[in-house]
C-alpha cells in the first residue's frame, strides 16, 4: 500500500509530466487559454493514460520483453521483441484515442468543437508516449502499479494544464508589457510553476538521507571492532613466537 501512496505523488508532484520532463507542451499551451477547454483536454488525457498504461505494460510482460513468450513455450523463450515496442505502444494509444474521441463528439458536441484537432493530436501526444516509455524504462512490478501510475501521471498533467488555464484567464485582464503577451508570459509563468514544483523533490526522500549516518555509523563500529581483533590474533602469534 505504501509503494502504491508514493508512486501516486510522486508522479503527480515530483516527476510531473509538464514541470518536470516538460511532455506533452503543444496541448498544453494551445489549449490552456479557457478553463473549460483545458478540463476537458485534461480529463481525455487522464482517461487515456488510464487505459493505455496498464494495456502496455501486459504487452511489455507478455510480448515485447526478452524471454516473454516463454508462457507459450520453452522453444519461444528466447525470443526478444523489445524492438517492437514504438509500434506497439503506438498502436494502443491511437486506439484509446480514437475511442475518445467518439465519445466525446456523441455525448458533448461543444467540447469536441472547442478541443478541435488537438483531441485526435493526443495520439501523438509525447506526454502519453511517455508515460509507458517510463513505465518500461522503470521496470514497474505490478498491473495494479501501472494503472496507478497512469492515473496519476494523468492527474499531474491535467493539474498543470488547468493551473496554467486559470492564471492566463486572470493575465487577460493585467497589464502585461506588450513583447511578453501571449506565449511570452506563459513560458515565464511555466517556469516559475516548474521551480515551484521543484520544491516536492524532498517530500519523500528525507527518511532516506536520515538513514544514511547510521549506516555509516555501524559501518565505523564493525571496521573497528575488526581492527581489534585483528591486532590481539597478531598479538597472540607473537607471543607463541617468542616462547
Amino acid at each position: 500500500m505504501i509503494e502504491h501512496i508514493e508512486l501516486f505523488f510522486k508522479s503527480i508532484f515530483i516527476d510531473n509530466m509538464v514541470f518536470a520532463v516538460f511532455l506533452g507542451m503543444c496541448s498544453y499551451l494551445a489549449v490552456s487559454k479557457k478553463v473549460a477547454t483545458a478540463v476537458g483536454l485534461g480529463a481525455a488525457v487522464i482517461f487515456v493514460l488510464a487505459i493505455t498504461v496498464p494495456l502496455n505494460w501486459l504487452l511489455d510482460q507478455y510480448l515485447l520483453q526478452p524471454g516473454a513468450l516463454k508462457w507459450l513455450g520453452a522453444e519461444y523463450a528466447d525470443y526478444d521483441l523489445s524492438f517492437l515496442s514504438f509500434i506497439m505502444f503506438i498502436a494502443t494509444i491511437a486506439t484509446m484515442v480514437q475511442l475518445v474521441e467518439i465519445v466525446v463528439e456523441k455525448f458533448s458536441p461543444s467540447l469536441y468543437n472547442s478541443l478541435g484537432i488537438f483531441l485526435p493530436l493526443i495520439a501523438v501526444n509525447c506526454a502519453i508516449l511517455g508515460g509507458s516509455l517510463f513505465m518500461q524504462s522503470r521496470e514497474i512490478e505490478t498491473l495494479g502499479l501501472a494503472f496507478n501510475y497512469g492515473v496519476s501521471s494523468g492527474i499531474g498533467w491535467f493539474l498543470a494544464i488547468l493551473a496554467i488555464a486559470a492564471i492566463r484567464e486572470k493575465i487577460r485582464y493585467s497589464s502585461v508589457p506588450a513583447p511578453l503577451r501571449g506565449l511570452g508570459i506563459t513560458f515565464i509563468i511555466t517556469g516559475l510553476m516548474g521551480i515551484g514544483f521543484l520544491s516536492f523533490g524532498g517530500m519523500l526522500t528525507g527518511g532516506d538521507e536520515e538513514g544514511e549516518p547510521a549506516k555509516d555509523t555501524t559501518a565505523q563500529v564493525e571496521s573497528i571492532e575488526n581492527t581489534d581483533e585483528a591486532k590481539k590474533l597478531a598479538e597472540a602469534k607473537n607471543t607463541k613466537t617468542i616462547d
